[in-house]
């Protein structure tokens, strides 16, 4: 006879479980007892939504669902900012929410909320558990939905009474997720499709790659010449320095990526959905021959028809690119060479933006000088476009990043990343808006010594929403202006390590000091407010140029 609080937790060390993310909340203390005991690294936030982001995050970096308990009503609303980030990114997550007991259900009681009505909308799965003897029936099956088909999060509601009542039930065996593979002859007739094409382009996307995955399409990309583009904050999923290695298709769009987007006669999205920002507002693609490998068949012709369709995990897909051989016939073309060339030329030197702190030459002198292994987080804003272009991935799993475009997504995801990957420098990117929408946790990442790097690019207000009101009402900015604290002292004020930085020449030295100062660091990095992109400054956006 076990509690129902301890048959829930001996199921998620079942599944081996290693690190979970929590608020705590009386609503589920019986859980929260039996964790005592387990072999579990429980992190205690500050937040829920920050919880439930470094939940999402650890999704993104192992592929087994990341695991966060919150209390009911306003714990669940607070937490839902990181369910939306795992529909959106197709990460495999289990959120565990508190509910009244059984008995008060429907009642309005204190704190009670229709998770079903609240989530149904952006969970994969929401149950509510009203049996003990359900606990490890439902638990098993939430890893397997957050896992199968395109990953994504599951909420699980537990009334308080179930996790305190005693039951006599057996566990459930780890679950392994089924992966669906491309069947023979849908590899013979791909690669008849890809011999006969002469501008091919794979665009790489998805969730739950494996580092053995990613080195096949590099491998096939290599024997095949044809150039590899990766979706939107997928970018670690290809090395950098392969020869085929085309860029990616984000925001700030390099225009000759766009063009070949739009020239190619054989497009194939491997794991890749090509939505609104990869695809620019859904305009480069058209009628272009398409093949569409997606772990779920209702995404497949879901916007874009392909020629052929399959349904298989990209990972198993990519694995099984081994046993296709390039036709005879096909001779060296310099395909993936020259839009190797062509990205290369987009991110090699940065152009010259106003004022003293050159952020491009900042993330050159990163690159240079951090190991391949490093990690970058970030979360939404125009800071991040810098970012992207001159940061160059080797290494998968090395990119922690919203494609749903949360604002406030760095700060917990590199605090998840520097605690799952230790060994590893973890660099974290926000905006001063962004920052504050979850610097609380930088709390988190003192009190667990978790010595992540974050650098805010502060230049007083909301970037990328000026930027918009410029451009649609110039010279109109109402809303976006922000007064800032001192954020250096903010870190120190935490007991971390804090400093700011005035001019390019001031960072070299502060990054190093904060690597040697070995505590959660945090440089104040003030750029001028003209520096709205790596492009354009503020006034040729108002001026339409």
């Amino acid at each position: 006879m076990r509690t129902g609080g301890q048959i829930l937790v001996d199921q998620l060390t079942r599944n081996g479980v290693e690190r979970l993310t929590c608020v705590p909340g009386e609503s589920y203390l019986a859980a929260l007892d039996a964790m005592y005991d387990a072999d579990i690294d429980v992190l205690i936030c500050r937040h829920e939504g920050g919880a439930a982001m470094m939940a999402e995050a650890y999704g993104k970096l192992t592929g087994r669902p990341g695991v966060c308990f919150v209390t009911r009503g306003p714990g669940a609303t607070n937490a839902a900012h990181g369910v939306h980030i795992a529909q959106h990114d197709s990460t495999p997550m289990i959120l565990f929410v508190g509910q009244v007991e059984r008995a008060f259900l429907g009642r309005g009681a204190f704190q009670e909320l229709d998770y079903v009505a609240a989530f149904g909308g952006i969970a994969k799965w929401v149950v509510e558990i009203s049996d003990p003897k359900r606990i490890p029936e439902i638990v098993a099956r939430a890893f397997r939905v957050a896992m199968q088909g395109r990953p994504g999060p599951v909420v699980i509601s537990l009334p308080e009474d179930i996790l305190t009542e005693m039951a006599d039930v057996a566990d459930a065996p780890r679950v392994e997720a089924v992966e669906a593979a491309p069947s023979p002859a849908e590899l013979s007739a791909f690669a008849d499709l890809l011999n006969k094409a002469e501008r091919p382009l794979i665009i790489l996307g998805g969730s739950r790659w494996t580092a053995e995955g990613c080195t096949a399409i590099a491998d096939f990309a290599a024997r095949f010449d044809v150039p590899v583009a990766t979706e939107f904050r997928r970018t670690s999923l290809f090395p950098a320095h392969h020869p085929c290695y085309a860029g990616d298709l984000g925001f700030g769009q390099n225009p000759a990526l766009s063009q070949r987007v739009r020239d190619v006669d054989l497009l194939i999205l491997l794991g890749a959905r090509m939505a609104e920002v990869p695809s620019n507002g859904y305009t480069l693609i058209d009628a272009q021959k398409m093949v569409h490998v997606f772990p779920e068949a209702d995404e497949i012709g879901r916007v874009y028809q392909p020629v052929l369709g399959i349904v298989s995990t990209p990972d198993a897909f990519a694995k099984a690119l081994a046993g296709v051989a390039p036709s005879p016939d096909l001779s060296p073309q310099g395909r993936g060479e020259k839009a190797h060339a062509e990205w290369l030329n987009w991110t090699e030197k940065p152009a010259q933006i106003p004022g003293d702190f050159q952020y491009g030459e900042v993330m050159v002198w990163l690159r240079e000088n951090l190991p391949p292994q490093t990690i970058i987080t970030n979360g939404a804003g125009n800071y991040a476009i810098w970012v992207h272009r001159y940061w160059r991935h080797e290494k998968p799993f090395t990119q922690v990043a919203p494609t749903s475009g949360s604002v406030g997504y760095s700060v917990p995801a590199g605090i998840m990343a520097k605690r799952q990957c230790p060994d590893a420098p973890v660099v974290t990117f926000a905006g001063d808006g962004c920052f504050l929408m979850n610097g609380n946790e930088f709390a988190t990442a003192v009190q667990y010594d978790i010595p992540l790097i974050i650098i805010v690019i502060d230049n007083g207000m909301w970037g990328t929403i000026r930027m918009h009101q410029e451009r649609e009402y110039p010279h109109r900015p109402i809303g976006t202006d922000l007064k800032n604290p001192d954020f250096a002292t903010y870190a120190k004020a935490f007991g971390g390590h804090g400093e700011t930085v005035r001019t390019t020449a001031d960072f070299a030295p502060a990054f190093e000091r904060a690597q040697v100062s070995g505590k959660p660091a945090i440089l104040h990095c003030l750029i001028d407010p003209q520096a709205i992109t790596p492009a354009k400054t503020l006034d040729q956006v108002s001026r339409g140029e």
